[in-house]
């Protein structure tokens, strides 16, 4: 029987292939490589096409300059490995605790600028900065009750991480549907294989949210906050909420009466005591920041300040997005927790210091820059791509705000084979794994967001670039613990299900045991 597709490796190019060492198979993929050969070249592409139109028969979208349009999602998953899992696990948890106990710090007593780690000058002069953070103090210590840290492979199979994610971090919802997707085509590939499950992560999440409510509430009330339906991201934040079994709310189903947030349904007005925000900063609390916002709700700001209710992520965290900030945080890992950093980052020129922007200058063909607030791709030059006419501009703008950008290495980004004319080719991929601090440990979902650039050369991956994504596979190794048999398929209760918001401390018990996008208002471009 012949082959169901064409393997096209491409054994000339820099980068690192995660599927082949050479002309091998590399371990990990060795069983998923020979399952795919046993499908004739008819299923598969049946397949193919039954994947490529069931997001978009499901409502699995995004918006792009106010067009819907369904995820992009590549039938041959992303594997990693126990090993290498447990690297990555182990450098997020702990760049989450390192960029705690920054912001902590950065709004509190500022030891990290008196001691010279840091200068103050880089935090008040990030954009994300709000003073209007200072103080509020949360009830258990987290600001970052859910991050997402983008990471890339080198050209020596090293992970990297590429950029932090703690303001309003998305796509944890592809994470979700692109797992239960790929296991309606590929049952029996994926069978084959011992996999870590992803349909864990809302009740997590909604632990985590629990244990933030304000002190005294021993029964709380979380709800979601969306901008509304013309959000780029409202299919996860509807998601979210259904999955967690909680309300989905707007700004203007809120109301803040003597510091307490009130929530208006067909019973009256509830309190609210935990704000899952995916609105940014600026639109949350009009009285506080944009005077014009419809998004939010007057009043949030300072029923948080006066410890009646918890927003999750905190105001303010954008700091730690900022990509100049980025470049310090080794150092900030190595103050807050006495370590060394686990996941080193990409080699990255401050623009700022006179002899950095000097070398930059003399190499803006070869580097990549990158403004410190970009998100989804924006703004981004890559050197070696660009026209005469876009490196004047650039040149031009970093002398006159040298704050505002960073230079970087091209980096290869790894490859991963993805179906592409007829064959299976590789294309460039990332990786965003999410975290959820619940305030004594911090969890990583064990799989993450594989975005992958599908036009071929291409290295930025964001779907408003042309991206799509891969399910992520994360094999369980012998130290871990045996998924349950019982495990759900999907991520969606049913309706007689009891709802999690009622279910009382026990939930929290039961999760324990169980192991950003960037947010862009009303037009911006796609989730990640």
């Amino acid at each position: 029987m012949a082959t169901a597709v064409e393997w096209a490796p491409d054994h000339g190019t820099r980068a690192y292939d995660e599927m082949y060492d050479g002309a091998a198979v590399r371990p990990e993929y060795d069983a998923l490589r020979s399952s795919l050969d046993t499908l004739d070249g008819a299923d598969l592409r049946s397949r193919i096409d039954t994947l490529a139109t069931s997001y978009l028969d499901q409502g699995v979208t995004f918006d792009i300059g106010g067009e819907e349009r369904a995820f992009p999602i590549d039938i041959l998953p992303r594997i990693i490995g126990a090993d290498d899992w447990a690297r990555i696990d182990a450098g997020v948890q702990q760049r989450v605790r390192a960029l705690e106990a920054f912001l902590a710090d950065a709004y509190g007593v500022g030891r990290v600028f008196a001691d010279g780690v840091l200068p103050r000058s880089a935090v008040v002069s990030s954009g994300a900065f709000h003073r209007e953070a200072a103080g509020i103090v949360p009830v258990n210590g987290v600001r970052c009750h859910v991050a997402g840290t983008d990471l890339i492979r080198d050209e020596d199979g090293r992970f990297l991480v590429l950029e932090d994610n703690v303001r309003v971090p998305s796509g944890v919802s592809y994470v979700m549907t692109n797992r239960r997707a790929i296991g309606s085509v590929l049952p029996e590939v994926m069978s084959a294989h011992r996999i870590r499950p992803v349909a864990g992560y809302p009740q997590a999440l909604l632990a985590a949210l629990r244990a933030a409510a304000p002190a005294g509430v021993a029964d709380p009330t979380v709800v979601v906050l969306t901008p509304g339906v013309y959000n780029s991201a409202y299919f996860e934040h509807a998601l979210l909420a259904r999955t967690m079994g909680v309300e989905l709310v707007e700004g203007r189903d809120l109301e803040c009466r003597r510091g307490r947030v009130l929530m208006r349904s067909t019973r009256g007005l509830e309190p609210v005591h935990v704000i899952y925000r995916r609105v940014d900063d600026e639109f949350l609390d009009p009285v506080q920041f944009r005077a014009d916002s419809m998004l939010g709700c007057p009043g949030l700001v300072n029923a948080a300040r006066a410890g009646n209710v918890t927003l999750a992520n905190a105001i303010g965290n954008g700091i730690a997005d900022d990509k100049l900030i980025y470049t310090y945080v080794p150092d900030l890992i190595r103050y807050y927790l006495g370590e060394e950093p686990a996941l080193p980052n990409v080699e990255t020129w401050r623009l700022g210091d006179d002899a950095a922007r000097e070398e930059v200058l003399d190499r803006l063909d070869e580097l990549v820059l990158k403004p410190v607030d970009g998100s989804g791709g924006k703004g981004i030059v890559i050197g070696p791509a660009a026209s005469r006419s876009e490196l004047d501009r650039l040149r031009a703008e970093i002398c006159a705000h040298p704050r505002a950008w960073i230079a970087q290495p091209v980096v290869s980004l790894s490859t991963v084979p993805t179906y592409a004319d007829g064959a299976m080719r590789p294309r460039h991929v990332d990786l965003r794994p999410f975290a959820v601090n619940d305030g004594d440990r911090v969890w990583v979902l064990p799989g993450g967001l594989t975005r992958v650039a599908l036009p071929e050369g291409e290295l930025i991956v964001n779907s408003s670039r042309g991206g799509g994504s891969k399910d992520t596979w994360v094999l369980a190794g012998r130290t871990t613990r045996p998924v349950p048999a019982s495990a759900p398929a999907a991520v969606v209760p049913a309706p007689e299900q009891a709802s999690p918001q009622v279910a009382g401390p026990a939930l929290r018990d039961l999760t324990g045991r169980q192991a950003q996008q960037e947010q862009q208002q009303q037009t911006g471009p796609g989730p990640c």
